[in-house]
This record gives C-alpha cells, structure tokens and sequence, in this order.
C-alpha cells in the first residue's frame, strides 16, 4: 500500500515539473496586434520591422 502511494505521488510530481516546464515564456501563447511580434527579452510585442 505505502510502494503504491508512493509510486502515485512520484507520477504526480513528475507530471506537475513536465507541465511547469511547458509553460515557459518560449511557449506561451502570447497575443499581439497584427504586425507585431512578441518580443522575450523585453517581454512586451514590437514591431516587425523589415
């Protein structure tokens, strides 16, 4: 029963890290107006220029 516990824990955990990993700024879903892009060092939208 603890072996079981403890495994489901360990799952929850793991699932937890791998879904804060994937929420970071490189991946979030970032909405700009259009001609703009998001711009990570400034964390604000910029724009295209070119």
């Amino acid at each position: 029963m603890i072996r079981t516990a403890l495994t489901a824990l360990a799952l929850t955990v793991a699932s937890t890290f791998s879904a804060m990993a994937a929420c970071g700024h490189d991946s979030a879903n970032i909405s700009c107006a259009d001609g703009m892009v998001y711009d990570s060092e400034t964390g604000s939208c910029k724009v295209v220029s070119g």
